[in-house]
């Protein structure tokens, strides 16, 4: 059986940085061009007296820590006065050919800034989120 991959792929399949945005109150703020996202869970085992072995193990919560590169922001948003410190439960925003992945309630950790004269850029932003969820694009 021959399978062509290349078909189904293109350009348009992969997300760009049109694809990738901060929303607050709705509203899209600032695109971003990549990001990485590392999603942990803090799990225990459950130990028995008299066992060798655990007898269980029970699932702690996530925890969501996406780390943002090349934030722009849009023109509205700066006209409003956008400032990336203020931000507090915001949305992040990411399409993918099926599907939009968007992390809530989304609070920062870290801001790095390297910024051009009349460019307003953020260079690195770390951010924690407490929820995600996945919806059909």
């Amino acid at each position: 059986m021959s399978t062509n991959f290349s078909a189904g792929l293109s350009a348009a399949g992969f997300p760009t940085s049109a694809d990738i945005w901060l929303e607050l109150d709705g509203q899209k703020v600032a695109v971003v061009q990549s990001y990485h996202c590392r999603t942990t869970r803090s799990s225990y085992c459950v130990e028995a007296f008299g066992e060798e072995e655990p007898v269980a193990t029970v699932q702690g919560p996530q925890s969501y820590v996406i780390q943002l590169t090349r934030l722009y922001a849009t023109d509205q948003a700066i006209a409003d006065g956008l400032d990336f410190y203020a931000m507090k439960n915001f949305s992040l925003v990411i399409c993918k050919p099926d599907r939009k992945v968007i992390y809530s309630d989304c609070q920062w950790s870290d801001i790095q800034e390297d910024a051009q004269l009349g460019k307003t850029v953020v260079e690195q932003l770390t951010l924690v989120a407490r929820g995600r969820m996945e919806v059909a694009a």
